[in-house]
């Protein structure tokens, strides 16, 4: 875990002791997420088994307790999310860490950080609200002890089902008090919890747990109810959806749910995140890039292209093999959207794999491209390797490459230029903006001439490119 540097008393200022209690009556509470669409999903999860325990959620500035949903993926992600409870703690309210950070550090983190009043992990989430009770009473809680998550939970099909109820998983249930905290025509919506894979780099399978599909009768009934409280698309987030039903006994089970997602009322499209490469079958390919209602939009893990810095990664493929993939897709849906994540500055990475990597991405055509400098995690065999780089020269690789990604990415835009577009519109000023079937939420946007009503789907011609995003008219004008 990261040395808590920000700016702090040498000890935690007392803190008002009197309930901020709604107009209402009801105990009041907010709520900060940081990180990813699966913490998103998570936090709508406490939001709403909290509306169920009585709690209101407000504002930070009218609250009686500050829930902050960490992040505990990478060095920066950590010291956001310590930065955020020191913040919280600072406004004089009660201060609750849930989340992976503190899931994957616990009793650490509540000894480094005494201005929490409570750090709760995964397995708190059910009884929230008796919890967030035991804070405002002054009962002080033991800190969460962290474990091997991928030890509590077997994934052997036959005994799956029961014991799927033993361990708590966030955002994995199903439940009718669910909260939507966006009112946007967009919402998440988790496929599965964990993951199996065993890349050198990641800590995520040691505080996430070993993959669980959910449901998909559950899968289905959440998709109709945030069809039912606005979402026009729906987005599929797990830290693996490639492996949806494999534990479960059944490893077409995402192209079996992906048609039945899209006819959903109410629903215009329907988009997979996170596919890991070496697990993406022709069938899944051809379900995401051919079903009517689902985008044809790959997000690919690549993580890098040279075959020495995969295998050193515990990855399979290479630069040879990413390439048939793609030429695969684009074969199936010439207009589809890909995104890929890239760690540079890997321990052994040479000058050739960097330069392997630039022409992977030069061949590639991707429109939206994430690099990331690596940095060791805790527990994981990457920290273990030898070949580790000085930080200038992960940095000066980070700027390379992103550099590179920035070009492509801006001549992948400029070649849709007269594309035929479906944009869902999220932002109705004049011009709106809101994404085409080929861009994530944060693959850059859709710019359209007039104004449009969020969550409207305007047909639109695209007729210029700004960096990665697109100037388009509506054909409907």
């Amino acid at each position: 875990m990261p040395a808590i540097d920000a700016q702090r008393d040498e000890a935690p200022a007392p803190r008002d002791t009197l309930p901020f209690v709604t107009a209402s009556g009801a105990r009041s509470y907010a709520l900060t997420t940081l990180g990813c669409a699966r913490n998103e999903v998570d936090s709508e999860e406490l939001a709403g088994r909290l509306a169920a325990s009585g709690w209101h959620l407000v504002d930070e500035d009218a609250a009686e307790v500050v829930l902050v949903n960490t992040c505990g993926f990478v060095e920066a992600a950590k010291r956001e999310s310590v930065d955020a409870l020191l913040q919280a703690a600072d406004s004089g309210r009660r201060v609750v860490a849930v989340g992976c950070l503190a899931e994957r550090y616990g009793v650490m983190l509540a000894d480094a950080l005494p201005e929490a009043d409570a750090v709760l992990g995964f397995d708190d989430y059910a009884d929230i609200g008796a919890r967030l009770e035991d804070v405002l009473a002054g009962r002080r809680r033991p800190a969460h002890v962290p474990q091997d998550r991928r030890r509590l939970l077997p994934v052997a099909p036959a005994r799956r089902p029961q014991a799927a109820t033993d361990v708590a998983l966030p955002g994995h249930a199903w439940l009718p008090s669910r909260r939507r905290l966006s009112e946007g025509p967009v919402a998440n919506l988790k496929l599965a919890s964990g993951c199996d894979r065993r890349c050198a780099f990641c800590a995520i399978p040691s505080f996430r747990g070993a993959f669980v599909s959910r449901p998909p009768g559950d899968v289905l009934d959440e998709a109709r109810w945030l069809a039912g409280h606005g979402a026009r698309e729906l987005i599929l987030v797990s830290e693996n959806s490639t492996s949806y039903g494999k534990d479960i006994g059944d490893l077409t089970a995402l192209e079996t749910l992906l048609p039945r997602l899209a006819v959903v009322d109410g629903v215009d499209r329907v988009r997979v995140s996170y596919l890991q490469p070496a697990e993406l079958r022709p069938g899944l390919i051809e379900a995401v890039a051919g079903t009517a209602g689902v985008a044809p939009y790959f997000d690919l893990s690549f993580q890098h292209a040279s075959d020495s810095v995969l295998r050193r990664m515990r990855r399979f493929g290479g630069r040879d093999d990413f390439l048939g993939l793609l030429a695969r897709i684009q074969s199936l849906a010439p207009a589809a959207g890909v995104r890929s994540n890239f760690i540079v500055g890997f321990p052994g990475e040479t000058e050739d794999d960097v330069a392997e990597l630039a022409a992977f991405l030069g061949a590639a055509r991707l429109d939206a491209v994430g690099v990331f400098g690596y940095s060791d995690e805790d527990g994981t065999e990457a920290a273990r390797l030898d070949g580790h780089l000085d930080q200038a020269e992960i940095d000066a690789r980070v700027e390379y490459i992103s550099a590179v990604a920035d070009e492509v990415m801006a001549q992948r835009a400029e070649e849709r230029v007269g594309e035929e577009l479906r944009v869902l519109i999220e932002d109705e000023g004049d011009p709106s903006t809101g994404r085409g079937l080929h861009q994530g939420p944060e693959d850059g946007d859709v710019s359209v001439a007039g104004r449009h009503p969020a969550g409207s789907v305007v047909s639109a011609i695209a007729v210029d490119s700004v960096g990665v995003d697109l100037v388009a008219i509506s054909r409907e004008r």
